[in-house]
Order: structure tokens, then sequence, then C-alpha cells
């Protein structure tokens, strides 16, 4: 009798602990931000500032290759060999770089991508990895072609302390090419001409517009006027996304 009431005990003690859980996981959904949006529409930027508000980490996928190239990791032995062949690197290892990296870092309450998924499968691979009660926001950033084109080509950068500028709308003091904060030289990227930018353009198209497709039918698709002005389209966001939490 003695040894019933204590399986009974166990088993009603393990269904309150699941019902305690279910509670918690309907409270504490993992939040998952995913930027999309061509070149230049400000993905990075933004999600480097929806990180600091949100207290979510920021993933950029092209961060993580540099890294992983950086540290000689068997992952980034193999994406180097295939980028200096310039070969695209594979789903399978990026989306096993991307994963490995959440579980390792143990990022279970939510984070913000950034140039990930970049095709249909690798939004079809976050879907199965990601758990069944996430909440999963799609912020993209809208902007034409013309404006972008503009935006990125008049792009510069302090070689020494990375301060941006435009030629355009934040041209360096007396269209010198000193920086004002450290007097390091200003210059502009190799691959901030016209010719690149059409090209870079061309593959969103081609490529990322099919994902949008498909995120619209899996997430909450947000769209944002990214050619308002930098705090405007900052303030649009964070709007949205507590209206959608």
């Amino acid at each position: 009798m003695k040894k019933i009431v204590i399986i009974l005990t166990f088993i009603v003690l393990s269904l309150f602990l699941m019902f305690l859980y279910g509670k918690y996981q309907m409270k504490h959904k993992p939040l998952v931000i995913i930027m999309m949006g061509p070149p230049g529409a400000g993905k990075g930027t933004h999600a480097t500032e929806l990180s600091k508000d949100l207290k979510l980490p920021h993933i950029s996928t092209g961060d993580l290759f540099r890294e992983n190239i950086k540290q000689n990791t068997d992952l980034g032995k193999k994406a180097k060999s295939l980028i200096d062949k310039g070969v695209l690197v594979p789903d399978d290892i990026v989306n096993q770089m991307l994963f490995d990296y959440i579980n390792k870092h143990k990022y279970f309450s939510g984070y913000i991508l950034d140039g990930y998924p970049r095709n249909v499968d690798q939004a079809i691979a976050l879907e199965k990895f990601l758990p069944e009660n996430t909440k999963l926001l799609v912020i993209n950033l809208r902007i034409d072609d013309d404006l972008l084109v503009e935006r990125i080509t008049g792009r510069l950068m302090c070689r020494k302390c990375g301060k941006p500028f435009h030629k355009t709308f934040s041209p360096p003091p007396n269209n010198q090419n000193i920086c004002d904060d450290c007097g390091g030289e200003i210059y502009q990227r190799s691959d901030d001409t016209k010719e690149v930018v059409v090209k870079r353009l061309e593959v969103y198209h081609r490529e990322t517009k099919p994902v949008l497709n498909y995120l619209k039918n899996k997430a909450k698709f947000i769209e944002i006027d990214a050619s308002q002005s930098k705090e405007k389209v900052y303030k649009d966001i964070l709007l949205e996304i507590e209206k959608n939490k």
C-alpha cells in the first residue's frame, strides 16, 4: 500500500511539474527576429540597436564565417576553401555553423538573425530547428533600388576608427579625407561601386525574394519603409515589434 501511495504521489508531482513547465513555456516564448531586406537597407545597423534595446543577441552569419575562418575551425577551413575558389558555401555548412553557435551559447530565449536565411532551403532548415513555441518575427526593410545605389556608392569610412561618412548625406568636415574623430584616412570600400552594387541587388532579387514569399506564411511578417531617416525607421521597427510580441 505504501508503494502505491509513493507511486501515485510521484505521478501527481510529475503531472504538476509538467503543467508548470507548460505554463512557463507559454509565458516565455523564445523571440526570434529575422532582419530581411536588400544590401544597404540597414539590416546590420538596426539589428545592432535592437540587440541593445531588446537584450537579445545579434547573430550575423557573415561575422560567424569570419570568426570561424579566423579561429581556423573545421567549418572555417571548409568555408574558406570554397570561398577562395569563388564557390558558394553549401547550405548544410551554413546551417551547421549557425545552429552549433546558437546551441553552444544557449540562446534559448531568442536572438536576432542578420544575413540568414538567404534562400528557401535555409528557411526550411531554420523552421525545423526552432522550438515549436517560438515567436518568429520577420522585419523586411523595403527600399527602392535607385535610392540604395545612391546610398551605398556614397558611403565612406575612416580607415582607423571605422566612423562612417557619406558623400552626400554626411560628408567629411571641410570635404577633406580626414576623420574628425581620430585623424585617420577616410576611404571608400572597393565593393561600394555602382557595378558591384547593381550585381548584388540582382542576386538579392533573384535568390532572396522567394524567401520573403515563403516566410510570409510561416511568421509574423512586418514591412518597414527603409527610405525614411534612420531614426524614423528604427522607431517604426520598435513599434511593430512591441505590437507583435
